[in-house]
C-alpha cells in the first residue's frame, strides 16, 4: 500500500476569462501557468464553464460559453514543468440534460460536471425550492449523474459542498442542506462513485467555517474516502486572488481528511 502523504501538486479546477462570471483581467492562461510553476504543480486543468452547441436547453447564460468560445484558450502554454490540461466545467440542467455530447467529450481531457448548481432557479432547480427540496435534488442529480454511461476516468464531481446549493438562502444555509442528507444515503452514492471510478473535487474554503460546520462541511469527504473514491484538488478560481490562497487551502483539506496517494484520482 502506498502511504506517501497525498501530493499536493495539481489543481484541476480553474477558470479563465473566457467563463462568464470571471471579471479579472488578470486570469489569462499564460498567468494561471506561472501560478502552476510558482507553487510547485506538475499538472494543472483549464475548465472554463461549457455549454455545448449541438445540446438544446442551454440558458442565456450558457448559450455564448460554446465550443467555439472554448477553443479561444487553444493553444495552452506549456512548460518543461506543467502539464496544462484543457478541460471543461459542464451542467445539469433541472430536466437532467447534461450539457456536452458524446462526440464533444472527446475535444476535452477533463470534463467536470457540478451537480450543486442550484443557485441557477428555473435552469437547474425551481426558484422556490426550500431546504428540503434542495437536499433531496443534491441526492438525485448525484445519483443521476452516476447512473449515465459516462467516460467516469476522465470525470470529475465539482464541489458537493458548494454554498450555491442553497441559493439566495442566508449565508450557511447549504450547512442546512447537508444536515438532511443521511450517512447511509451518502454511503451509497459514494459506494456507487467509487465503482465508477469518478474523481471527487476537494474543493471550499476551509477558513470560512468553525469548527461545528467544518464537522458537516468534511462529513461527505469522509464517508466518500471510506467508501473507496478518488479525489482531486480544485480552487475553482475565477480570479488571481483565489489562485494566490489556494495551496494553503489544498494542504488544510488534505491534512483534515489523512489523505494519501492511494486516494488519489488519476486520468
Amino acid at each position: 500500500m502506498n502511504n506517501i502523504s497525498f501530493l499536493i501538486n495539481h489543481d484541476l479546477h480553474i477558470h479563465s476569462q473566457l467563463s462568464s462570471c470571471c471579471g479579472d483581467p488578470e486570469q489569462t492562461t499564460a498567468r494561471i501557468l506561472r501560478y502552476a510553476e510558482d507553487n510547485d504543480f506538475t499538472d494543472i486543468c483549464l475548465t472554463d464553464h461549457y455549454w455545448d452547441e449541438d445540446v438544446p436547453g442551454a440558458s442565456k447564460w450558457y448559450m455564448p460559453q460554446n465550443t467555439p468560445h472554448l477553443m479561444k484558450a487553444l493553444p495552452l502554454p506549456q512548460s518543461d514543468r506543467v502539464r496544462f490540461r484543457f478541460g471543461c466545467e459542464t451542467e445539469m440542467d433541472m430536466r437532467g440534460t447534461i450539457g456536452i455530447s458524446e462526440k464533444r467529450m472527446e475535444l476535452f481531457d477533463f470534463i467536470i460536471i457540478p451537480t450543486t448548481h442550484l443557485h441557477m432557479a428555473g435552469f437547474t432547480i425551481n426558484g422556490d425550492a426550500d431546504v428540503a427540496e434542495r437536499a433531496d435534488a443534491w441526492v438525485n442529480r448525484l445519483d443521476s449523474v452516476l447512473n449515465r454511461d459516462l467516460p467516469f476516468e476522465k470525470i470529475g464531481i465539482a464541489h458537493l459542498t458548494c454554498a450555491l446549493m442553497a441559493g439566495k438562502r442566508p449565508a450557511f444555509s447549504h450547512i442546512d442542506v447537508l444536515r438532511l442528507i443521511s450517512d447511509e444515503t451518502m454511503r451509497e452514492l459514494f459506494t456507487l462513485a467509487a465503482k465508477r471510478e469518478v474523481g471527487i473535487e476537494l474543493n471550499f474554503n476551509v477558513a470560512k467555517y468553525d469548527e461545528e460546520t467544518l464537522d458537516e462541511m468534511f462529513r461527505p469527504y469522509q464517508i466518500a474516502k471510506a467508501c473507496g473514491c478518488k479525489f482531486y484538488l480544485g480552487s475553482d478560481a475565477h480570479g488571481i486572488d483565489q489562485l494566490l490562497a489556494a495551496k494553503e487551502n489544498f494542504r488544510r483539506i488534505v491534512a483534515r481528511l489523512g489523505l494519501t496517494e492511494e486516494d488519489r484520482f488519476s486520468f
